[in-house]
Parts: C-alpha cells; structure tokens; sequence
C-alpha cells in the first residue's frame, strides 16, 4: 500500500495532536507534530526572560536547532540538543505562540524543515497551515475541530491532570483569542482547505476520531 502523507488542520485545543499520534501509530506512519515546532521557539524566547517582543523573537531565529525524534510513536521535542518535550506545553507558552507563529521568518524556516520531512512519505502532519500552505499536495486533508466549550473543558482537564493551577473561564477565553489571532493573522491564517474534510469532534471520544481518520487513509 502506498505510504500517504496526511495533512490534519484545527484551531487550539481540537486534540489535534493527541489523534494524530495514535493515528500515525496506527498506521505505521512518522508523526511530525508542527505545533511543537513552534512552541519550541516560544520556549526559547522565554528562556531570554523579559518582555516578549517580535525582535526577541527573530533574534532567536538564525541559530535555533528545533529537532524532532520519533521512538515508538512518541515525540521527543529537543532545542539545541536540550530535551524540552514537557516544558514545551506550559499555560506560559500557550500564551505567546500564536505571536511566535505568526512572524515569517520564524515560519519560513519551520516549513522548511517540514516539507523535508514529508518528502519520503508515511507522514502525518498537524497544524494551523499543513493543507493549505506547507503540503498542499497531500494525499489526505483533514479540518479538525470542536466547539470552543468543549476545547477548554479537554485543555482543563488535561492541565489539572498535570498538577497545574487553572481556571477554565480563562482558558475558553485564551482559546477563543488564539482563534481569533490564528484565523486573522496576514501569514497563513487557519482556514479549511476547500479540498479537506471536515471533522468535528464536539461528543466524540478519541478512539471514535482515531477511527475516522484511519478510515480516510485507508
């Protein structure tokens, strides 16, 4: 059978990289997780200490090593060789990334680095932009979502779960923002690619997602 690649697309919080990897594995596919990409650079800016500002953020830009490993369907995330897989999905990281993503050259050299990747096929890709701008030419296009209520409430219990201290009316109104700066912003804005299928997610349980999606590759 031939090795497809797979272009999954969704606002914060669909559980976009949570089905994609059991995806993947499923399949027997590489998962190349986007988002980490750019929350990989969002750590680094933090790491400057400070007010986030664009020039911070492009200063990083020319000599960061973002590097994705895949060992038994798991994603190891590393930094100019630093392992930072867990500290990458902090509230504090969430909170600027879509500023991060939004900036071109911190974009031009992330698709770079993704396109690379998609070239030997048996890949599936998730972000804000993969159908419509990084692999146009996928083989199959998926627009994830879910309503903004049931995002927060999968993001809360997935952060309280992780020992952390959250509110959920602040976290609807942080997803709703992202969505808002994610969809209007002049790069590469999130949009359902008009060849991608939708699937929202609003009720459905994991397996059920992880199910449809294995259903559209194969």
């Amino acid at each position: 059978m031939k090795k497809l690649v797979v272009a999954i697309d969704g606002p914060a919080g669909a559980g976009k990289s949570t089905v994609a990897q059991l995806a993947a594995k499923e399949l027997g596919y590489t998962y190349i997780d986007t988002g980490a990409m750019y929350r990989a650079v969002a750590w680094k800016v933090l790491q400057q200490g400070g007010e986030v500002t664009d020039e911070k953020i492009l200063a990083v830009i020319p000599d960061i090593d973002v590097d994705l490993s895949y060992e038994n369907g798991k994603t190891t995330v590393r930094v100019d060789g630093q392992d930072v897989t867990g500290e990458i999905r902090t509230p504090e990281v969430s909170h600027i990334v879509s500023q991060v993503a939004a900036l071109g050259p911190v974009r031009e050299k992330m698709v770079d680095l993704q396109r690379k990747m998609a070239e030997r096929g048996g890949v599936l890709m998730d972000g804000r932009d993969i159908a419509t701008n990084v692999l146009p030419g996928a083989d199959v296009k998926i627009y994830l979502t879910a309503s903004i209520a049931e995002r927060a409430n999968r993001r809360y219990k997935e952060l309280r779960e992780k020992g952390l201290a959250v509110n959920l009316a602040d976290i609807e109104h942080d997803i709703a923002a992202r969505d808002k700066a994610d969809m209007e912003r002049e790069i590469s804005p999130l949009v359902q690619a008009e060849d991608a299928t939708l699937l929202d997610t609003t009720g459905m349980t994991i397996p059920e997602v992880v199910a449809r999606i294995i259903g559209m590759c194969r």
